[in-house]
Order: C-alpha cells, then structure tokens, then sequence
C-alpha cells in the first residue's frame, strides 16, 4: 500500500532511558494518550501550565521497520467531537512531559506515573547519532517497540 504523507508530518525520534531529570526545563505539561483499540490512532488531551485544554485525534503510519520513523496526522477537536470519540475503548497512558531548551537542542522528557523518564530527541530536520552528554542516559530505546507510547498504555 502506498502512503501519502500530504498532510502528514514526518517524526523521526530518538527515545532514552534516563536516570535523572536534567536542567533547563522550561514548561511542563499534562497528558493524557487514549489509544484506540484495534487502529492506529491516539486521542491526546493536553493540560497546560495556564489551564489551558489541547485536545486531538492522531494518526500514525510507520515508515520504516521500527518505531522510530512515523507519518504523523493530527486533527484538533472540540468539546462534542472530544466526547463522541474518548467512548471508544482505548488503553490510557498518563504523563507529564518536561520540555527542555539546552546548548541549542530542543528535548522532551516524560515522566510516567511509575517515575520512569523517557527523552525524545526529535531528528526531524537533520538525522544525527548525537547525544548531549548532560542527558544522564541508561539506554537507548529507540528501536524498541515496548517504549513507544502505544506500548507503554498497554
């Protein structure tokens, strides 16, 4: 089957076990990831730090063998379209995601309810091997299908 990336944005993501939060956060967030049963799509609602709500519906096609390379679609909803689609059933993931400005490099880092950090290096623009020494890494998940979102809510 041929995928058309037209409306969609191209991820590729680098994920690493972490042992410690690192410095140079600059805001936080709240997630919410509802994984749909038996598609690949994913309801995310958003809590800001001023209280505002950012809720989507996502779509994600991979590229490549592993998890690391996805077609990502994304559609924002209201408060109708919200409440049709979170009745369907899903496995739940919850988070809070730290976003971190640092040397020039853009990372997120998620902390799960278990305590468990997980960075994402974004390679979007420029593919790169390249890992800050300041991230305090354990292990490099990147390929490791159990550490993406929808492994992780299962």
């Amino acid at each position: 089957m041929s995928i058309s990336l037209k409306y969609a944005v191209v991820e590729r993501e680098r994920r690493f076990l972490l042992a410690s939060l690192p410095d140079g956060v600059v805001s936080t967030k709240q997630i919410v990831d509802r994984y749909v049963t038996g598609t690949r799509m994913r309801l995310r609602e958003v809590c800001e730090e001023d209280g505002t709500v950012i809720r989507k519906l996502g779509h994600k096609v991979r590229l490549s063998a592993g998890p690391a390379e996805v077609a990502c679609t994304n559609f924002y909803l209201d408060d109708q379209e919200w409440a049709v689609l979170e009745a369907l059933p899903a496995q739940i993931l919850r988070k809070k995601r730290y976003m971190l400005h640092r040397d020039g490099l853009i990372v997120v880092v998620d902390e799960h309810e278990d305590g468990t950090l997980v960075a994402e290096i974004d390679d979007r623009e420029q593919p790169s091997e390249f890992v800050p020494e300041w991230l305090d890494t354990i292990e490099d998940l990147t390929e490791d299908e159990r550490w993406t979102g929808a492994g992780l809510a299962r």
